[in-house]
């Protein structure tokens, strides 16, 4: 291998090739870089066998060649370089990096044992970016981190040829976003794909100029495509639960609040809820007073001013769990929806497009 590229624009590729790498694996290959120069193009790809991530810059390459590097270091190293170009080239067994007269060489892993990624071509359709992109936001963060229940790390992810719905929950909490969007899809596709597949993804589409995304769904695996970078994931298997079974068909109590209000007040007061201590929220009419206490540490409450006539109710709910449900809502005001102090509670954005489902925690006497 022997090829110049762009420093800035390889470094920018790289940091994106990077989010595929392997930070847990004991396979070595799963934390390199696969660099392979042809065709007038240097592409890059990494993967953890769950999350592979393919993207490509101009280059003038003199010699075509494969190697596979250790990622994180070649980041850092391009990312500290000072010259304007870089050349790559493969000398016994080593990437040699030169730019603006530093010279850098690596130790490589064998390109042989490097994955096999899958194709990304047919049968793709496109979708609208933004619409992607606040569907992916208002959701992800329900999903659950706890591998030991594989499907709840998963976003159930549905699309028509009218509407695009993303489902996520960790059992103690559930987000649900139904987006307009026009495709043209002859029938419904489902899939669950991994949380930090769509959050990668969203990081990459955000920064990009593209209006669309590419989506490829296949047996095993999704394919999404922004611009000439490809994400793919390994599909999830199972039975995701039926959401729809799991939101009251109705409430006893509604409070509507200003959004903004409501945050501030919630990421101060949780402060004090530490060790797992919960927010308590006390409604009485045109009024809320979100309190928290630690033992040894402190307490904090805060009241302020909302549209609620109902009867007097209190009610303990995750402090992390409340503010990213009302961080996932963009309106001006939040509803919140209750039965009792020991059934869950419900916000949404005053489109009624964003659901989040919150169970309570129950309060000591």
């Amino acid at each position: 291998m022997n090829t110049v590229v762009d420093r800035e624009l390889l470094q920018r590729h790289l940091q994106v090739a990077a989010r595929g790498v392997s930070t847990r694996s004991s396979i070595q290959v799963l934390a390199g870089i696969q660099l392979t120069a042809r065709d007038g193009e240097l592409h890059l790809a990494a993967t953890d066998m769950e999350l592979s991530v393919r993207t490509r810059l101009a280059a003038e390459v003199t010699t075509e060649g494969v190697v596979v590097a250790p990622g994180k270091l070649l980041v850092d190293i391009v990312r500290h370089l000072g010259g304007d170009t870089v050349r790559l080239t493969l000398a016994d067994g080593r990437l040699v990096i030169e730019s603006d007269g530093s010279t850098y060489e690596l130790n490589t892993f064998d390109a042989a044992d490097f994955p096999q990624l899958p194709p990304t071509g047919g049968g793709l359709f496109s979708l609208d970016r933004d619409a992607f992109l606040d569907t992916v936001q208002a959701v992800s963060r329900a999903a659950s981190t706890d591998e030991s229940r594989p499907v709840l790390t998963g976003v159930k992810v549905q699309v028509t040829s009218e509407r695009l719905t993303m489902v996520a929950t960790d059992s103690y909490r559930l987000s649900v976003r139904d987006t307009a969007i026009t495709t043209d899809l002859p029938e419904t596709v489902d899939a669950i794909v991994p949380a930090r597949a769509l959050d990668e993804l969203a990081r990459i589409a955000d920064a990009s100029p593209a209006a669309s995304i590419a989506v490829g769904v296949e047996a095993g695996q999704v394919l999404f495509g922004v611009d000439e970078t490809w994400v793919t994931a390994r599909r999830i298997e199972g039975q995701f639960p039926n959401h729809q079974q799991l939101i009251p068909q109705s409430f006893e109590h509604e409070a509507i609040i200003d959004r903004a209000d409501l945050l501030d007040v919630v990421g101060r007061t949780r402060l004090m809820a530490q060790r797992n201590s919960p927010l308590k929220l006390h409604f009485t009419a045109g009024q809320l007073t979100v309190s928290a206490s630690t033992q040894d540490v402190g307490a904090a409450e805060e009241s302020m001013p909302i549209k609620y006539d109902g009867e007097e109710l209190t009610i303990g709910f995750n402090a992390d769990y409340l503010r990213d449900g009302v961080n996932s809502i963009n309106d001006d005001t939040v509803t919140l929806q209750l039965i009792n102090p020991l059934r869950p509670g419900l916000l949404k954005g005053e489109d009624g497009h964003l659901l989040y489902l919150i169970m309570p925690v129950r309060l000591p006497e």
